[in-house]
């Protein structure tokens, strides 16, 4: 499977940074947004600012089998990178 990954960089609460990469099945931003404010708010950090500015995309690539069950389970995946909880 295919996946398209967007860059996404927030701010938190407390006002650091979290740099996270929202990966998915179909390449449209706004459903990338969408699932990057799903796992925000999953994470206690519903109040960050995400658009298009802060979640854009960035390539596609293969997805590994974990990624790929995810997606199909949930419609996204998250990887985390730096800052996040």
């Amino acid at each position: 499977m295919d996946i398209h990954v967007y860059d996404t960089y927030v701010k938190a609460k407390d006002g650091h940074t979290m740099h996270f990469d929202v990966f998915t099945a179909v390449k449209d931003d706004q459903k990338a947004i969408e699932f990057a404010k799903e796992w925000l708010v999953s994470i206690g950090e519903g109040d960050a600012i995400i658009t298009s500015k802060e979640c854009n995309f960035c390539h596609t690539q293969s997805a590994s089998s974990n990624v790929v069950e995810a997606i199909n389970k949930d419609g996204y995946f998250i990887y985390k990178m730096e800052g996040c909880k």
